[in-house]
């Protein structure tokens, strides 16, 4: 499994376990495995003297809610970048993934 974060030029940020299709030694698509919509935000607590930079929270959602798919298609024009997640945003994907099993 290779759980990735997905920056797509929409700007949507997808959490996904991504395999790559490769034909001819270049890669042609990705195929997201149960993608979900990451959204972050970031709370800023201000005072008089100083700004604490506070927490971030996180939600996840399926990325497309209206199909039963698990493998989707993208088109590699569509993503901007693909980066590694911090473990503790892993850790609560494959939470949510396992709660969604049962």
């Amino acid at each position: 499994m290779s759980i990735k974060l997905v920056l797509l030029k929409t700007g949507d940020q997808i959490i996904t376990d991504v395999k790559e299709l490769v034909s001819d030694e270049s890669v042609r698509g990705y195929v997201f495995n149960k993608p979900h919509k990451l959204e972050s935000t970031k709370t800023l607590f201000l005072t008089e003297e100083t700004e604490n930079t506070g927490s971030v929270q996180v939600t996840f959602s399926p990325w497309i809610i209206l199909t039963e798919d698990e493998d989707i298609l993208v088109s590699p024009e569509w993503i901007v970048t693909i980066v590694e997640p911090v473990k503790s945003i892993v850790e609560m994907y494959q939470e949510r993934l396992n709660g969604e099993s049962d």
